[in-house]
């Protein structure tokens, strides 16, 4: 494949039949071939066909209104919950930037764009003396992908603060949807696949921001004594089942350290794989598919993923060995 190239609305010498020709002209950057290993937090995985960032939401609304219909659109954050297989991701992958990203406060409320880190709506809402955002520091990611998972942790998640969201659907056409028609439930959100969330509104209560910022410190500890974060990880893999901790059921299983090629189960929390620095995307998704497979024969209970799963796959390098324990 060519080596990536940045395409922009007045583009360099394209290659002839590459995809960028079919694609409207923009304000933003389009990229051929755009890494994005280097974008996941798994650190593993192909390059995006064509990587395009909008330079605003005219700019991508205008793009989805124009492109044609044929073309696959596949949209990320900061890749903190995907898997990008080894194959990587045909068509175009839209990563939204900095113009997507501000964050205010209005009252108790506070209006935040899809591509704001979660991280950084938390420490806004804290030193705007608003409560009631403080689990959001512990998601890792953007607002868009804890719109679209019901992001959450420590007994809330988005679903209990979110006022209202905003969208763009595939063709470019502008939604605001309350947050009771937004079919939010346990990791799932009701809307259409393809549209995009570009910002959302969410309520809170006012509190001292010392306070705040205590509750924060304190999922701070509680994340970093349980969770593998500084590793290249792709936080939670599996959903929790009804009634049961997806944890419990693997290290019940007997994975806890399971191991295939460069990838293994998490010896300090088992529902998290990590690439221990050689893993393909072949790998992680290989042993997540083997403990899958031994909880269910240990409890008859199946896991669904969590992580999102991206692109085509690509060759195996352990297709025909068995996942080793430690």
């Amino acid at each position: 494949m060519m080596p990536a190239a940045d395409v922009g609305a007045r583009p360099p010498a394209r290659r002839t039949g590459s995809l960028v020709d079919r694609l409207p002209p923009v304000r933003g950057r389009l990229s051929e071939n755009a890494s994005l290993a280097s974008v996941t937090w798994f650190r593993v995985g192909g390059a995006a066909e064509v990587m395009f960032r909008p330079a605003d939401r005219d700019d991508l609304a205008a793009f989805l209104a124009a492109k044609p219909a044929d073309v696959p659109v596949t949209v990320i954050g900061v890749a903190s919950n995907l898997l990008v297989r080894d194959g990587g991701v045909p068509g175009v992958v839209i990563r939204l930037g900095r113009a997507f990203a501000e964050i205010a406060i209005a009252g108790t409320r506070v209006v935040a764009g899809a591509a704001a880190l979660d991280v950084n709506v938390a420490i806004t809402a804290r030193d705007g003396a608003v409560a009631g955002l403080e689990f959001l520091a512990g998601v890792p990611g953007t607002i868009g992908g804890a719109l679209r998972m019901n992001a959450g942790c420590y007994g809330r998640e988005v679903a209990d603060a979110l006022v209202d969201l905003e969208a763009l659907d595939a063709t470019g056409r502008l939604h605001v949807v309350p947050a009771a028609a937004a079919g939010l439930s346990y990791r799932h959100c009701g809307l259409p696949e393809d549209w995009i969330f570009v910002g959302a509104t969410f309520a809170g209560s006012r509190d001292e921001p010392a306070a705040i910022g205590e509750r924060m410190a304190l999922l701070a500890r509680q994340r970093e004594e349980a969770q593998p974060i500084r590793a290249r990880t792709g936080g939670s893999t599996f959903a929790n089942p009804p009634q049961e901790k997806a944890w419990a059921l693997i290290d019940r299983a007997g994975c806890r350290g399971l191991r295939l090629g460069g990838a293994m189960v998490s010896e300090k929390h088992c529902n998290f794989l990590i690439n221990t620095g050689a893993a393909t995307a072949a790998d992680i998704e290989g042993l997540g598919e083997e403990v899958r497979r031994r909880v269910a024969a240990q409890s008859g209970i199946g896991l669904d993923w969590e992580i999102r799963r991206i692109g085509v796959p690509g060759p195996a390098r352990r297709a025909t060995a068995p996942a080793e324990g430690t």
